[in-house]
């Protein structure tokens, strides 16, 4: 006898309590969160930037290896991200939910201590949602709402020439996770008894099941007054991001392959699988660190901040987007980030 309880004996009243019970709300601006037909946001003079992911069983997440409390944090970490990468605070999130029949109020219970961790580490208040049956897999859908003062939103658009290409912590890990992740779910289907080897992958898996947003950075960012003039989330890889800054600000970018930044268990754990560590920093994605440009006058302010690189320069748009070596050759650098369709 199973001591899970189905979804069905709690109902939809049921699980709406059941989740709101462990909510706490913090932020000021969250004058009524669940419970009613809308929540209502008061921000005071403030901008709202509002971003969605939606995150797939099959597509975006394997459950034979993703614990569902890692999973909900990730969900919250993801859009967190999206909000940093506007130079906003997030304030608010609401999560929709689409379960199976096999899912049981435990595993919900699960999912959202891993959605409450998220809310209380980067202080965002969860406001609303919705919950459904699924007849597929597991989906999860999270809408975060973010404040900025005003004329301080940062765009994709904003670089300039000569502006000095930045990236915070280190890349190529989340991706280097996934193939460690995959390779002993295989090990495992293969002979259920066993026992995965995960001890000396802590870093990379981690960085591949429970990101993190790094509003660290936009706060010392504030701290040290540097206000960069264009930024983004790289979650479909730093090639890949980089293009979408250098199209939508009409300008060019140079990269130094030398200053990329890499960790070491990341390098050992590429070498392991035969791939080349740079193709994993530049393509891999899903390392949801901040790729942005500062103005070169702000380079003393950024030089010795141990959570930024500066990696490259801003060019002309007729430069192209390029990676040079250490020699001085630059070759033109191709975007293989994650194609939807």
């Amino acid at each position: 006898m199973s001591n899970y309880t189905p979804l069905s004996e709690l109902g939809e009243f049921g699980l709406i309590k059941l989740i709101n019970e462990k909510i706490e709300l913090t932020q000021a601006s969250t004058v009524k969160g669940i419970g009613d037909d809308a929540a209502v946001i008061e921000p005071k003079e403030k901008q709202i930037v509002v971003s969605s992911d939606m995150l797939l069983e099959g597509v975006h997440f394997d459950l034979t290896f993703c614990p569902l409390k890692h999973l909900g944090y990730k969900a919250v970490a993801v859009n967190v991200s999206d909000i940093a990468a506007m130079n906003a605070n997030p304030t608010q999130i609401t999560v929709n939910i689409a379960l199976g029949a096999r899912y049981t109020v435990e595993a919900v219970e699960e999912l959202y201590e891993g959605i409450r961790l998220a809310c209380e580490d980067y202080k965002v208040d969860l406001v609303g949602g919705d919950t459904t049956s699924s007849r597929a897999g597991l989906v999860i859908s999270v809408t975060a709402i973010g404040e900025v003062a005003k004329d301080e939103a940062v765009l994709r658009s904003g670089a300039k020439v000569n502006d000095l290409i930045c990236v915070t912590g280190d890349l190529g890990a989340a991706y280097l996770g996934l193939q460690v992740l995959e390779r002993e779910k295989q090990a495992f289907l293969a002979d259920p008894e066993m026992q995965p080897e995960l001890e000396s992958k802590q870093y990379v898996v981690g960085r591949q099941l429970r990101p993190q947003a790094r509003m660290d950075v936009i706060h010392e960012l504030k701290e040290l007054n540097v206000k960069p003039t264009a930024m983004i989330d790289v979650s479909d890889g730093l090639a890949s991001e980089l293009f979408h800054i250098c199209t939508q600000s009409n300008v060019g970018a140079t990269i130094y392959k030398d200053n990329l930044p890499a960790d070491q268990q990341m390098l050992e754990t590429a070498v392991e699988f035969n791939l080349d560590p740079f193709t994993c920093i530049l393509n891999g994605g899903e390392d949801y660190e901040l790729l942005f440009t500062v103005p070169l006058s702000d380079y003393d302010k950024v030089k010795n901040n141990p959570d930024i690189s500066i990696i490259g320069k801003i060019t002309e748009k007729s430069e192209g987007i390029n990676l040079a070596n250490k020699h001085g050759q630059a070759f033109p650098l191709q975007a293989q980030g994650w194609k939807h369709f």
